[in-house]
């Protein structure tokens, strides 16, 4: 029978469920030159070790293989694009599965350094729309990822957007692991942001005190990028992050 459904399947892929196809994914030998393409771009998978590669790898080859993704103005779309774009998307995701991503209908990637995206704005680096599209500037990709220790990554930024729609709506209260876990989340990060609006300094940049879901994303870039500096001056917050995201980049 898994004979037949493999016939089946190659002759319909459309047909495929989403499950299955991700398994079979996952489970398929990761490609040498894949590594490369991260260790040459993506300086946060070099300071992995090599369990959280291993971890890790599975993940973005599932990812890079159901996501629809595509260039626009002319970019043409490249398996280092798409590898570095599957990396950067798998990072806040790694211990909460790529379930939280089975709402995203696109992914494109334009060429220039800033976009024109209505309403947001002219000089946009990335936007994730409610309906599922995210879009990116690949030159903003790059140069989030270059300096892996300064709280600024484009990518990671709009793909915590994208985790937190998953519950319907991106309000920064993304599906948490346990319902105990809800309060304190609302009560710690609530208060954190209403502290930023009324001008408290922290180690985060003033962008996050645009509303909650840019809270969540800003925050997130600094615990995946600054984790000592957050675990020091924000401990709470950075409590709550860990309990969610699963691991501890702080070490």
């Amino acid at each position: 029978m898994s004979d037949f459904l493999d016939h089946f399947f190659d002759w319909l892929p459309i047909l495929e469920p989403r499950s299955r196809k991700r398994q079979r994914l996952m489970e398929a030998p990761f490609p040498e030159d894949w590594r490369a393409i991260l260790h040459r771009n993506v300086p946060f998978w070099r300071a992995w070790t090599p369990e959280r590669q291993a971890e890790a790898e599975p993940m973005i080859q599932a990812f890079a293989g159901e996501q629809a993704m595509t260039g626009a103005q002319g970019l043409e779309l490249t398996e280092e694009m798409r590898v570095v774009i599957s990396a950067s998307a798998v990072r806040p995701v790694l211990r909460l599965g790529l379930d939280y991503y089975d709402h995203i209908s696109e992914i494109v990637v334009y060429p220039f350094e800033r976009l024109s995206v209505p309403g947001h704005g002219d000089r946009v680096l990335g936007v994730a729309h409610a309906h599922g599209v995210v879009v990116l500037s690949w030159p903003a990709v790059l140069r989030g990822l270059r300096d892996p220790n300064d709280g600024l990554d484009t990518a990671l930024h709009e793909f915590v957007h994208i985790l937190d729609l998953a519950n319907g709506a991106m309000n920064g209260e993304p599906p948490l692991r346990e319902p105990e876990h809800v309060n304190p989340w609302a009560r710690v990060l609530g208060r954190r942001f209403e502290a930023m609006q009324d001008g408290a300094r922290t180690p985060l940049r003033d962008y996050a005190a645009v509303n909650p879901a840019e809270f969540l994303a800003v925050s997130s870039e600094h615990f995946f990028e600054r984790p000592a500096e957050l675990r020091r001056k924000m401990p709470d917050l950075y409590r709550q992050l860990e309990q969610f995201y699963g691991w501890d980049p702080a070490g």
